[in-house]
């Protein structure tokens, strides 16, 4: 542990947590874990949510405890050594620039800040006048950028395939999977092919799982789990020919919310990891400790300077939860990547709370010329994939209401007569109108653009005199920020209409493997009934069957998750049925006359003569 004052904390981070102690939902890896935080989320106020789920995004900066698990932390010794070996390994290749790239990918969320990520990084190097080096991948390709396709990162064959077409002609890559959860199939098959060609790829894993707890199995399609491929990858790493970066950083708010915890910690890991090598390999220096963590702490600020703001994030939360209560949208309008912030928190709502495509949508102003891979598989695609200022002008403007919520994201140094323009559109539709500014100690928002907010989240960055790269430091700082605020804003909001259940997501969209192990766990636990029994529930509820056939008991998982993918409420209907032992059409229509699922679950958990199990199964659940 670090006790010297130069290491001091920047906030003040929780003790450590009950979910370290070797007993606590044991059968569970710790981002499938509950977070005893959270455990009390549904019955919050929104000032409360705000305090709470701050609380959850402080266990990152959490120093490790050596009287507990001693499970490796974001400033442990290891993890900084390995950050440290990346480095030397990146800088190879920022320093050769012929016929080499850094290829950063992943499904859902982790694709989606691979996009973020690679863009950033292309941007630094041109302008430092270099040809872009860095490319992305997702799963289901950019489509998935801006509407959930979950489905696809199920497929280990598809990742290799993807893999293979952009490192094509390429000598050097350096190739970082990123799954939050050890879990997704897409990266598995990637990491296997780079270990199978160590003359061309460097794999690095990122995540936040110790390798024991990575999913174990079998992937539908393939030879390997998730788990084999790990393992394979730690042996390597003793010859530095593969690298694992796992710190843990405790259970999400929303138990499996990748998009939340993980999603950020993703962000700051490989941003201090890729700041670190092109400060250094700019200078021809080998990276120090000391440079590491100095960046991560601008990320610790980062936290503190953004709750610093919890009031105004906790009446934004309320108003978006009206709002999503009175059936109308919360739309998020934002400049540059922080438009894209906007898109990845609009689309995670989707699988994450069973949520329509308009419920919480995000839309990009700005150049987009040099973003995507493939923009133009987005073009024409129907309404769910627009994102674009025309689209919001064209498509979202003439139909906004009263009841829908707008809020926009800027910095000081957009172009703010747009800004006000847009506003003034709005606000011709919908006085819910706010917004959250970004500025540097100096700048002020004008008058005019001013007095057109009800409520401004204006939050202020100190001036930072660095050299070029430095300068992303505050971009990065910015686009945390903005994560953070709206990852509370549109999960406080679906906690207030009643969609979660203790901190379970508890009307999740199954959508691929994990979420259907997910939904499986979720069962068992309110319920206290076997797997198998909760297995036979939930494909009633997915088939609208009484009786099972032996071909639905016996198809492949892919079946039933595409069956299931396109129904609404199938987790608590599921739910109903198990512990009302009634039939689908019934608990469809308790769940169609409640106030909200919520309601409905725990008006069926109190019913007269049920035995309660929810508590008392704390160690059910799949290795995920």
């Amino acid at each position: 542990m670090r006790g010297t004052k130069k290491y001091r904390h920047v906030i003040e981070t929780p003790d450590p947590g009950k979910w370290e102690l070797a007993g606590y939902e044991a059968t569970l890896p710790i981002s499938e874990k509950s977070n005893p935080i959270t455990r009390e989320l549904d019955k919050a106020d929104p000032v409360q949510i705000v305090q709470l789920l701050k609380e959850c995004d402080a266990e990152i900066f959490q120093e490790e405890d050596e009287a507990l698990l001693n499970y490796t932390r974001l400033y442990s010794e290891s993890v900084l050594k390995t950050m440290i070996d990346i480095i030397n390994k990146v800088q190879e290749v920022l320093k050769d620039p012929d016929n080499t790239l850094i290829v950063l990918s992943g499904g859902g969320t982790s694709g989606r800040l691979a996009f973020l990520i690679a863009v950033s990084f292309n941007k630094l190097l041109k302008g430092l006048g270099q040809l872009p080096r860095y490319t992305y991948i997702i799963a289901g390709g950019d489509r998935s950028l801006v509407v959930s396709q979950e489905g696809l990162e199920d497929c280990a064959l598809l990742g290799i395939e993807e893999l293979s077409k952009v490192c094509e002609g390429k000598k050097k890559v350096v190739f970082i999977g990123i799954s939050c959860g050890f879990s997704a199939p897409f990266v598995a098959g990637q990491l296997d092919f780079c270990m199978n060609n160590l003359d061309i790829f460097l794999p690095v894993l990122v995540g936040f799982n110790p390798v024991s707890m990575a999913r174990n199995d079998k992937i539908e399609g393939w030879h390997s789990t998730f788990r084999q491929v790990a393992e394979r990858m730690q042996k390597l790493q003793e010859s530095h020919k593969a690298f694992i970066l796992n710190p843990a950083v405790g259970p999400e708010g929303i138990s499996g919310s990748s998009r939340m915890k993980g999603g950020s910690a993703t962000k700051i890991l490989l941003e201090t990891l890729l700041l670190g090598a092109h400060k250094t390999a700019s200078k021809d220096t080998d990276i120090s400790e000391k440079c590491l963590l100095e960046i991560l702490r601008t990320y610790e600020r980062a936290h503190k300077v953004t709750y610093a703001q919890s009031k105004k994030i906790a009446a934004l939360m309320k108003q978006a939860g009206t709002s999503l209560q009175k059936k109308a949208c919360v739309f998020m309008v934002g400049w540059h990547t922080l438009g894209i912030i906007a898109i990845m928190d609009g689309a995670e709502c989707i699988p994450t709370f069973g949520a329509d495509y308009n419920d919480v949508r995000g839309f990009l102003i700005g150049d987009r010329s040099e973003m995507f891979n493939k923009e133009a598989d987005l073009i024409m695609q129907g309404p769910q994939f627009a994102f674009s200022q025309e689209d919001f002008v064209k498509t979202i403007l003439p139909s906004l209401t009263e009841l829908d919520t707008v809020l926009f994201l800027f910095t000081l140094d957009d172009d703010l007569t747009e800004v006000e323009k847009l506003v003034v559109q709005v606000k011709e539709k919908t006085s819910n109108v706010q917004a959250l500014s970004h500025a540097t100690v100096g700048q002020y928002l004008p008058a005019s653009l001013k007095k057109l907010f009800p409520c401004i989240m204006s939050i202020m960055w100190p001036i930072l005199f660095l050299e070029y790269e430095g300068n992303f430091i505050q971009k990065f700082q910015r686009e945390l920020s903005t994560k953070w605020i709206l990852n509370t804003v549109s999960t406080g909001a679906h906690v207030l209409k009643g969609k979660i259940l203790h901190n379970y997501m508890v009307d999740l969209r199954i959508s691929n493997s994990k979420l259907f192990w997910r939904a499986l766990s979720i069962l068992q636990r309110f319920t206290g009934h076997s797997q198998a029994r909760c297995l036979e529930g939930l494909l009633q509820t997915i088939y609208d069957a009484e009786v099972l056939s032996d071909d639905i008991r016996n198809t492949e998982i892919s079946k039933h998750i595409a069956i299931a993918t396109e129904k609404k409420k199938v987790v608590p209907t599921a739910l109903l049925c198990l512990l009302r032992n009634c039939s689908v059409q019934e608990a469809q229509l308790r769940l169609d006359t409640s106030p909200s699922i919520r309601a409905a679950i725990e008006s069926s958990l109190n019913a007269p003569g049920r035995k309660r199990g929810a508590d008392k199964s704390d160690s059910t659940g799949r290795s995920m």
